[in-house]
């Protein structure tokens, strides 16, 4: 049985009554919310509503589609740095939701849902490589973007457009050769290539 977003607010409010979702439209166009409902928790409760919104029968929100992350550093109106978002799909009821955690510098930090769902892994990864965002319980988080040694987190508003000279320390592959030319072989990603 499908559930529209407002019975999804209504399960969520009886099972942590204590707790203020703030839902809302995932998007809003012309002034006008759409039918996708964002629902915002705290890093405090994350792992207890998403381990409720993947065990009840109700909800069954099997499957974890996406996780990602918005940088709203100098945002209109913004009041937190990161929001890290999930969404969630029931294949078994085919209904969807999302959940934002928003976190802030200096140590932005949120629980791993890898122990619920275990695709979490990877994307988790990609959120703490190219964001900052450490989470907490994971069981291997390390780069998987860019390379161990990298010291900062490209998808950070405040990361310089052009980098900081990152590109320039990439070996040359040229297609016609299976050879890799070296532009300068004190670079630390050229170490260990050979001619």
């Amino acid at each position: 049985m499908t559930l529209d977003s407002s019975d999804i607010i209504e399960l969520l409010g009886t099972r942590f009554p204590d707790l203020d979702f703030s839902p809302g439209p995932l998007l809003v166009r012309d002034g006008v919310g759409g039918d996708q409902v964002c629902v915002r928790v705290s890093g405090e409760h994350l792992l207890d509503v998403m381990r409720f919104l993947y065990e009840d029968s109700a909800l069954s929100f099997e499957q974890l589609c996406d996780l990602t992350c918005v940088d709203y550093l100098d945002f209109p109106d913004a009041t937190d740095r990161f929001g890290v978002t999930y969404s969630l799909l029931s294949l078994t009821h085919g209904h969807r939701l999302w959940v934002k955690c928003f976190v802030n510098d200096p140590e932005p930090t949120v629980p791993s849902v890898t122990g619920i769902w275990n695709g979490a892994n990877w994307l988790e990864r990609e959120v703490w490589d190219l964001f900052g965002v450490r989470f907490a319980g994971h069981p291997d988080l390390r780069r998987i973007v860019t390379w161990e040694g990298f010291e900062a987190h490209p998808l950070r508003k405040d990361y310089p457009l052009r980098g900081r000279g990152e590109r320039e320390m990439y070996p040359v592959v040229h297609r016609d050769s299976t050879d890799v030319q070296r532009e300068s072989a004190e670079t630390p990603m050229a170490e260990g290539i050979e001619d």
